[in-house]
């Protein structure tokens, strides 16, 4: 079996599943061009890291497909001088491309093995703007809130006040609303005390388990 090409993987993935599909954000299709996904993968599946769908990580857990994290992130408005949080750290993948285009990283993930990992390839990439916790990601990490972007990757049963009041004036919200086999993306604005909500259509996502999410 002749080696795979990454490098050219990883270009084909950005202009024929991101870029085609309306992933116009240059910083977001640069970072997804540039994190090298397969490295956040088991060996055996590394040479279908970059194919259209989200694949198997440890403990049940899945890696989104490509475009959902492109999606995603684009939604989210990034600037460079932005402190995001992420909920569910998973692979780690989804931290790093964040930590491509925002100045600070904040990711929290309930299960310490997963958690573990991630942190593993992180440091091996050389991010050195990513701090992690293993914690209840439903409580937000209030020591270093208000936050300019939360990213919320399982499905929740309700919006968690708790991320809310950890958003800064202005700052965005985007988190799968459902129940735990199928939900809506949703992206939620601060405006003071008031809070815009949008719809960005179906998804599915494993649960997200805790104080505000799944019991």
């Amino acid at each position: 079996m002749m080696p795979v090409n990454y490098e050219k993987a990883r270009e084909e993935m950005v202009n024929r599943q991101l870029a085609a599909r309306g992933i116009h954000d240059l910083k977001v299709l640069e970072a997804m061009g540039k994190v090298p996904r397969h490295l956040f993968v088991s060996e055996h599946l590394q040479d279908q890291a970059y194919s259209d769908r989200p694949l198997p990580i440890d403990l049940n857990q899945t890696i989104s497909q490509p475009y959902i994290v492109a999606l995603m992130t684009e939604a989210l408005d990034l600037s460079s001088d932005d402190k995001a949080l992420e909920i569910g750290t998973g692979s780690g993948y989804q931290a790093a491309i964040l930590a491509e285009i925002c100045e600070q990283v904040y990711t929290v993930e309930k299960l310490p093995e997963l958690l573990e990992k991630a942190e593993a390839v992180l440091k091996r990439l050389g991010y050195r703007n990513i701090i992690s916790k293993t914690d209840d990601g439903t409580l937000g990490w209030p020591e270093y809130a208000p936050y300019d972007a939360i990213l919320v990757t399982a499905g929740a049963p309700h919006v968690p006040r708790t991320l809310l009041n950890q958003l800064s004036d202005g700052g965005r919200l985007l988190i799968p609303v459902g129940s735990n086999l199928i939900q809506e993306l949703k992206k939620i604005t601060r405006q003071g005390d008031r809070f815009s909500e949008e719809r960005l259509g179906g998804c599915q996502f494993v649960p997200l388990l805790g104080q505000h999410g799944w019991q």
